[in-house]
């Protein structure tokens, strides 16, 4: 790692005083050898423990192979054809008279594979999916029940096929990111990448074959942020910094979850996918699980603040060759503390579009909405929420500690050169 936190610039700029660096380029910092030392053999530590970690922790192969499409979708011989809508028949409604299953709410598709290819029928489907917007041309899934006990084979509606749609939003997505971010954005969507193979390859084959969900949650997450931070931002003691305050961070979600969910006694089984795992694959820890959900649901805000408060030290005090670093903390700090607003905003809001219709239906119950809050449902929302956002709070403070530790000591005369402030 580079000690300067960017690279060298000309002259001076200012009053004598000036922090020497080009526009957009990083402050040049020179961080003493000692704060440096400590950082980086800390950090790499925890790397190696992260190491080991994936190594003993990775996944029995044979038995990940042998329970990942081990439960049938569907029954033997059933397949899921492509249809094309040809026409889109009014929703049925409860309001006209004398209206049948056969008067509405039915699509007229062509089968476009299969053994039907070619051919042509209506298919009966849900008053909300006649009313979704489709119209001649659109694609459905349709699901085939082959011919069994002299009855003839059906087609009837399965989904709707949205793969084109998710593709250009995918590519859209992509394209701005590089439009805006370019260099950097490229590097992000790397690491985004990277982050999916993590979870894809060790995550969850290491959950489904009965690995320690909060151990595999944390050296998963561990081993993310290591090439997220460095492979967007760079490597350079700034950039350390925050992956140090990151790291902190996720410790203290990960503390707080654990006695969140044990201290509220939440099953970690909410719903039918918890009855599925359960009768599928034995000896799952739902409630590690849920720990380990609270752990990966904090990633992105805690690399979103710690960078920021990370950068907010180096600027501040580059800009500022004259200031203590207790001072560099307390106006990083003001900065964070705005930042904290806005981002328990993102996440409480976030949480409330995600869960939009179980909120609606809270208001049709006739109980207080505290007490609907407990079921266990919505608990495992709100702590979820609760422990990522303490997380995330306590991580602007430890990151911003640690950028100040790192920046040099202020100059009462003001000078500097080279980057490194002299008395």
């Amino acid at each position: 790692l580079d000690p300067t936190a960017g690279k060298e610039s000309g002259a001076a700029m200012g009053h004598g005083h000036g922090h020497a660096h080009r526009a957009g380029d990083e402050p040049e910092l020179v961080v003493a050898r000692g704060p440096r030392t400590v950082l980086l053999v800390g950090l790499a530590l925890a790397g190696i423990a992260a190491l080991v970690g994936l190594v003993l922790l990775w996944p029995d192969g044979d038995r990940a192979d042998e329970l990942q499409g081990s439960v049938g979708f569907a029954a033997e011989g059933v397949s899921f054809p492509d249809a094309v809508v040809a026409e889109v028949e009014p929703a049925c409604t409860t309001s006209t008279p004398g209206a049948s299953r056969e008067d509405c709410g039915r699509i007229r598709v062509g089968v476009d594979e299969g053994v039907d290819e070619g051919r042509r029928l209506s298919v009966q489907v849900p008053p909300e999916i006649s009313g979704a917007g489709l119209g001649a041309g659109d694609r459905l899934q349709l699901i085939r029940t082959p011919a069994a006990d002299g009855q003839p084979a059906t087609l009837n509606y399965f989904g709707i096929e949205r793969g084109g749609s998710l593709r250009v939003l995918l590519i859209a997505l992509v394209v701005v990111v590089l439009a805006v971010a370019r260099l950097r954005g490229l590097f992000a969507l790397i690491g985004l990448g990277f982050a999916t193979a993590v979870v894809g390859w060790f995550v969850l084959p290491a959950l489904l074959t009965g690995e320690s969900a909060v151990q595999v949650a944390v050296v998963g997450a561990t081993v993310i942020m290591y090439v997220v931070l460095y492979t967007t931002h760079g490597f350079s003691i700034r950039t350390s910094t925050a992956l140090a305050g990151t790291l902190g961070g996720l410790l203290v979600t990960a503390a707080v979850g654990w006695w969140s969910v044990r201290s509220a006694h939440l099953s970690g089984v909410s719903d039918e996918t918890g009855g599925i795992l359960t009768a599928y694959v034995g000896g799952l820890d739902f409630q590690g699980l849920l720990q380990a959900a609270i752990i990966i649901a904090g990633l992105g805000v805690l690399n979103d603040v710690t960078i920021t408060q990370a950068s907010a030290v180096w600027e501040l005090r580059g800009a500022s060759p004259e200031m203590s670093r207790r001072r560099a903390f307390t106006s990083a700090m003001r900065i964070g503390r705005d930042h904290i607003a806005s981002t328990i905003y993102t996440i409480v809001f976030a949480y409330a579009g995600t869960a939009l219709t179980l909120v609606l239906v809270l208001q049709l119950y006739d109980r207080p909405v505290l007490s609907l809050i407990g079921t266990e449902e919505i608990s495992e929302e709100v702590v979820r929420a609760i422990a990522s956002t303490i997380g995330l709070v306590l991580a602007v403070p430890i990151t911003t500690a640690i950028a100040a530790l790192m920046v040099p000591a202020s100059s009462p005369e003001g000078e500097s050169h080279g980057g490194q402030t002299r008395h």
